[in-house]
């Protein structure tokens, strides 16, 4: 289960566009929490504070709010978007979706595939086509992250949505059959083999060739 992380933060009542870069050149970044059972109002909080947060937890994420002139003091929300500049990717707005702990929510995670496959160890690479994937839960069941282990995996072998080690009370919707990983041989390996089997042709044309005229040197009659 994911560790859920407390936050403080503000009821924000000034907003506009001027506004939110004056919250922003001065360390906080400006928010809204909503939810379907309660009425939508805007919130503030320390940039650094919050990404320092995010940075281990990745794109959605439980907290705990604590937010200050507020009537509920404390929210359980969910990350539900972080907006970044484009070009600087300082972060500029946070929507958080307040949440029970009944509720099902949405959330990306990523995916991990651990330990070294035999296959690697034998000369192969282990290619990651999928890293997270969204994910149905209740809050108390949201895990930080899907972990697979692949030592078992020879050259050949993959891993498929299906395969995935989902902990109790989550779901995916994504297809079973999708690839999530595999491990193949290496492209230096394939040319090895490819070219070990030309070479073997050759030779066998050639021997094939010098056979083939040493029986037409002794059929030929003597001059």
């Amino acid at each position: 289960m994911a560790k859920q992380e407390t936050l403080q933060a503000e009821k924000r009542d000034v907003k506009g566009t001027t506004a939110s870069k004056r919250l922003r050149r001065s360390g906080i970044v400006p928010g809204v929490i909503y939810g379907a059972s309660q009425k939508e109002y805007m919130i503030q909080l320390d940039a650094k504070k919050f990404y320092d947060i995010a940075k281990k937890h990745g794109e959605n994420f439980l907290v705990n709010l604590e937010i200050e002139g507020a009537e509920e003091k404390s929210k359980l929300a969910i990350v539900q978007d972080m907006q970044k500049d484009p070009l600087s990717h300082d972060l500029i707005h946070v929507d958080f979706r307040a949440v029970s702990e009944t509720d099902t929510i949405q959330a990306v995670v990523p995916i991990h595939l651990t330990g070294e496959a035999v296959g690697v160890k034998s000369g192969g690479i282990l290619e990651q086509l999928i890293h997270s994937i969204e994910i149905a839960c209740r809050p108390g069941d949201l895990p930080e992250s899907i972990d697979n282990d692949v030592s078992e995996l020879e050259i050949g072998d993959s891993v498929r949505v299906g395969d995935l080690n989902l902990p109790d009370g989550v779901s995916v919707k994504m297809d079973d059959e999708v690839l999530v990983g595999l491990v193949t041989q290496t492209r230096a390996a394939v040319s090895e083999g490819e070219g070990g089997a030309e070479g073997e042709g050759a030779e066998g044309e050639e021997g094939a060739e010098d056979a083939e005229g040493e029986e037409s040197s002794e059929d030929s009659p003597a001059e």
